[in-house]
Formats: C-alpha cells, structure tokens, sequence
C-alpha cells in the first residue's frame, strides 16, 4: 500500500471523527481525531503502518487522558434547578403573607402566582424569603 492511501486513509477517519463530535457534542472525539490526524501527519512524514497506529494511540490517547484529567479536577456544575447561570429566578426575593397548613403558600413573582414551599429547618413564618432552587413551577424558599 503506498502512503499517498494511508493519509488519505487517516484524513477521511479524522473528518468522520469531528463530523460524528458535531453532531453528538461529545469533546473526546476531537481528541481522537487529533490522534488520527497526527497519524496522517506520521504518513506524510514517511512512518510506516506501525508508526502511524503508534502516533494515533499517543496522541489520540495522550489528548484525551490530558481532557479526562482537566475535567476532573474542575468542580461539578451545580443542578440546573439550583443552579443561578441557567435559572436567573434564583436569588431573586418573594414576599410571603401566608402559609399553608401543609406547607406550602402561594407568591406573587414577576407578575405570576406561584406556589411555594419553605427548605428552611425552622418553622416558616410570613415575611421576606430568597428563592433558592425552582422544580416545575414550583419556587423553593429560604431565608
């Protein structure tokens, strides 16, 4: 097999590799195709099959171990119903005349009535609360 196949070879399967990232979102492919493209890189260059399959599993490999252990050490997004970058609600202020007997009351926030429910230990008393998560259509209330 001469090398003018091998590249085109490993630049087909980079191509497929970042067409199937685009449409499934996930990062480790583009590390994957970085191997595949360095292993067309190593055709170019001369390598034989072996030093290329070797330039595709290191830095293909290499790349997404690299990706893996950023990731990790990076702190877990918080949940979207509490998280304050997705649901601009929280930390927003309600005003709360009554609650209900089982724990529920019903606020009046950006011109709509919602009900809603107290995450706080202590019983809830009428006042000023801070919405701290939203399930549904639901605010979760604390001081």
């Amino acid at each position: 097999m001469d090398m003018t196949a091998d590249t085109t070879w490993w630049w087909i399967a980079t191509g497929a590799l970042i067409a199937i990232e685009l449409g499934t979102g996930t990062f480790y492919l583009l590390m994957l195709a970085l191997g595949t493209a360095a292993a067309a890189i190593a055709a170019h260059l001369g390598a034989g099959p072996a030093g290329q399959m070797l330039s595709a599993a290191l830095v293909g490999g290499g790349a997404v171990a690299a990706w893996y252990l950023v990731r990790r050490g990076q702190p877990q997004a918080l949940p979207s119903e509490t998280n304050p970058d997705v649901n601009l609600d929280i930390g927003g202020q309600v005003q709360v005349d009554q609650w209900n007997a089982d724990g529920t009351a019903r606020v009046h926030y950006r011109g709509a009535s919602w009900t809603a429910r107290y995450q706080g230990q202590d019983a809830p008393a009428p006042g000023a609360y801070v919405i701290r998560a939203v399930q549904g259509s639901m605010l979760l209330l604390d001081h």
